[in-house]
């Protein structure tokens, strides 16, 4: 008697998203962040063993990666790293997909990566580097820094601008910057397109003696914003919208090169 034929199985035809953080594989944020991108493809996880943040743009030179694959979100194939945010989206792309991934996004952090935030941050780091690889890329943040955070209006946000991402794309050698307000869903007025606001941190260090006797510092300091325009990213999230900032990694100020090529300078 005949056996019946297996039929092949279908390749899927769903947009292959690339899912990481800076706040570590078992962060609330990052739960969130994938349930909303089981919507829109296929996700693969990549995130660090541990909490990341403020690791800039760092990669691991000095010591091994480890990579491991974990059970952590159902139905999802997930890895962990030990190293960096960076390491996350190399590794994701040279190592587990070996092909570019259709979408990159990063987070959803805990607490804002607005204004200057943007450069110390390894969730935004992530998501740059997925745009480095060519790779339309977003980089998600709440501003709550709790682990108790209600991501549910965070999540109202993410699929309105995935959606949007996936119909029209992001500019080659760019990336989004998306910072939503720790409002209830009502609160929300919705999204607006900015620029970075001119912001920074006024850092002190705390001095301290260790039981030794020996001194150490602890950083602190306050945000202060000095931009009063009313088209920023600290602006629209002051006043109850979320913010999305295009964001380039050619760090040229190409306004400053006609001031420098004043001076001849090899007279």
């Amino acid at each position: 008697m005949a056996t019946a034929k297996k039929s092949p199985k279908k390749k899927s035809t769903r947009p292959i998203i690339l899912v990481t953080n800076d706040d570590g594989i078992t962060a609330p944020g990052i739960r969130a962040l994938v349930a909303t991108m089981k919507k829109f493809g296929d996700v693969i996880v990549v995130a660090p063993d541990s909490p990341q943040s403020a690791m800039g743009h760092a990669i691991t030179i000095s010591k091994p990666l480890r990579l491991d694959k974990v059970s952590v979100f159902e139905g999802v194939d997930s890895w962990q790293c030990s190293g960096t945010p960076v390491d996350c989206v190399k590794l994701a792309v040279n190592q587990i997909l070996h092909r570019k991934p259709d979408l990159c996004v990063s987070g959803i952090n805990h607490g804002s990566n607005s204004s200057i935030n943007v450069i110390y941050s390894g969730t935004m780091s992530a998501a740059m580097e997925g745009a480095i690889e060519g790779i339309p890329s977003i980089g998600f943040s709440l501003l709550n820094f709790s682990l108790e955070a209600d991501f549910g209006p965070s999540m109202k946000i993410i699929e309105k601008v995935v959606k949007n991402v996936l119909k029209i794309g992001i500019q080659e050698g760019t990336l989004l910057n998306v910072n939503i307000p720790n409002l209830p869903t009502s609160k929300i007025k919705g999204i607006k397109i900015c620029r970075q606001a001119n912001a920074k941190w006024k850092e002190d260090f705390d001095e301290r003696h260790d039981p030794h006797g020996r001194k150490y510092f602890w950083l602190t300091g306050k945000f202060v914003n000095f931009d009063t325009g009313k088209d920023t990213d600290e602006w629209a999230l002051e006043n109850g919208y979320a913010s999305v900032v295009p964001v380039q990694f050619d760090f040229t100020a190409h306004h400053a090169i006609a001031h420098l090529n004043t001076v001849k300078w090899n007279d």
